[in-house]
């Protein structure tokens, strides 16, 4: 798949900037003339992703980054929202629905279900101590 365009960003990861992440890769992706259901949906997982990284990667807010790779490619969109934070140490039970590493904070733990649900592919790749990789891609069909 050769790519139509791409995008690199690296944002402070707050979660004032979860909506900016949120349009940003919405916007991205209008040249393929996506439905807004579709837009919705990328923004949601999106959305998912970036604040999982806010919450769960670092443990001082701004003092790190959140990562976004996108392409765009004949027939959708590829994103990939990284950090370099702590890792996930069993990535299969974070997948699963209702699970959250932060009980306290009233998590609902339904992020990546959410992902998986709004995406046509997820991918989740983590290292312990050296960060996380959500790669995501939504098959976008011109309106």
């Amino acid at each position: 798949m050769a790519a139509l365009n791409q995008m690199k960003m690296q944002i402070s990861a707050i979660s004032g900037n979860e909506s900016f992440i949120r349009s940003a890769a919405a916007a991205f992706c209008v040249p393929l003339n996506p439905s807004l259901d579709v837009i919705n949906d990328i923004k949601t997982a999106v959305s998912e992703a970036a604040t999982n990284v806010i919450i769960h990667a670092y443990d001082k807010p701004g003092e790190n980054f959140i990562y976004i790779d996108a392409e765009l490619f004949d027939g959708g969109l590829s994103i990939i929202i990284r950090d370099t934070g702590k890792g996930i140490a069993d990535v299969g039970l974070a997948m699963q629905p209702a699970f959250t590493s932060k009980p306290e904070d009233e998590r609902s733990g339904m992020g990546f279900t959410f992902m998986q649900t709004f995406m046509d592919e997820l991918e989740v790749k983590s290292v312990v101590g050296e960060g996380t990789s959500v790669g995501m891609k939504k098959y976008i069909k011109s309106e």
